[in-house]
């Protein structure tokens, strides 16, 4: 019977944490559509930057949220031979939730991953 409230608060606990998540999806979602969309598409398509179904593919989320943050220190490592993205004046937070967006994007990506080894 003491189990019962300790699995409550883990599904409760479990709920927030996917609502956080979903939020900063959606805050993602807005930062790519005000500063992003002018030269990265999300469903293919002809733009200045790769697509970012594509990046959510081949990068993660820490690594997005870094070469956003500061391109012209993260190009070279990404295998580009030169920057064209420009700094953006974000704050952190809304790194991070770009980030979040874009790896949003595939949501069979660790599943896929998985099937790969």
């Amino acid at each position: 019977m003491k189990q019962l409230p300790m699995l409550l608060l883990c599904i409760a606990m479990t709920n927030l944490v996917a609502n956080g998540q979903e939020n900063r999806v959606k805050e993602g979602k807005a930062v790519y559509a005000a500063n992003c969309a002018i030269c990265h598409t999300v469903n293919g398509g002809s733009a200045l930057g790769p697509d970012f179904n594509i990046v959510s593919y081949t990068r993660t989320k820490e690594q997005v949220a870094a070469y956003a943050k500061d391109p012209y220190s993260h190009y070279k490592a990404f295998g580009y031979s030169a920057n064209a993205m420009p700094t953006l004046p974000l704050e952190d937070q809304e790194f991070k939730d770009v980030a979040d967006y874009i790896d949003s994007l595939q949501p069979f990506k660790k599943w896929m991953i998985k099937k790969k080894h």
